[in-house]
């Protein structure tokens, strides 16, 4: 029996869309998972992206399918990578949770397995916060909220800058967002990803 795993996105400067990118990559390590990766649709104008830069970032992932609420419903479980907004999700992911309350209404995402990764621009700009604040939208839904446990060791990881959260994985991409995911980070979001899939694989043999 197949676990269907979904990564949902949204990135303004790829810093999460390479988080979600290792996500998937450590979801696909577990046998019998069939994992998907979309972004969430863009509300910003094109003018607006194209003056901050954003534009260029966001054709290295143009190609990847933009999600729909009713796609969540058919997996097993979800992962949702978010960047910061003071300290809370973005505006874009927030508008489409906001789409799901019919799935709320008929309780379609009961007993699925939700997780959450994020970037922040600086090293305590909001990880945590941004994380376990998306957990209480997982909740109403009925959803089972995973992390990332200490077994992954790299969480604590004293010789270097890094993200990275028992909440989920998380990278600093500087105020200027030059900085890219470390490779601690990058496997902190394997970890995740192969983590949630294991879990979901359990619950549905169960």
């Amino acid at each position: 029996m197949n676990t269907r795993i979904l990564v949902v996105f949204y990135s303004m400067y790829g810093h999460v869309y390479q988080l979600a990118n290792a996500v998937v990559t450590g979801a696909r390590e577990v046998a019998g998972s069939e994992v998907t990766l979309m972004q969430i649709q863009e509300l910003v104008p094109d003018e607006a992206l194209v003056k901050s830069g954003a534009a260029a970032a966001r054709r290295a992932f143009a190609h990847i399918p933009v999600a729909k609420p009713d796609d969540l419903a058919a997996a097993d479980a979800i992962i949702f990578g978010t960047p910061t907004r003071f300290g809370n999700m973005c505006a874009q992911m927030r508008n489409f949770l906001d789409q799901t309350g019919g799935l709320w209404m008929s309780g379609a995402l009961i007993g699925k397995v939700g997780s959450v990764f994020t970037s922040t621009a600086s090293q305590h700009g909001g990880q945590e916060t941004t994380i376990t604040s998306f957990h209480s939208t997982l909740l109403h839904q009925g959803m089972i909220i995973v992390g990332v446990p200490y077994s992954e060791q790299r969480l604590v990881n004293m010789t270097e800058i890094s993200g990275g959260t028992p909440y989920g994985a998380s990278t600093l991409a500087g105020a200027d967002g030059s900085r890219q995911p470390s490779e601690n980070e990058l496997a902190i979001a394997r970890f995740q990803g192969r983590h949630v899939a294991q879990i979901t694989a359990r619950l549905k043999g169960a």
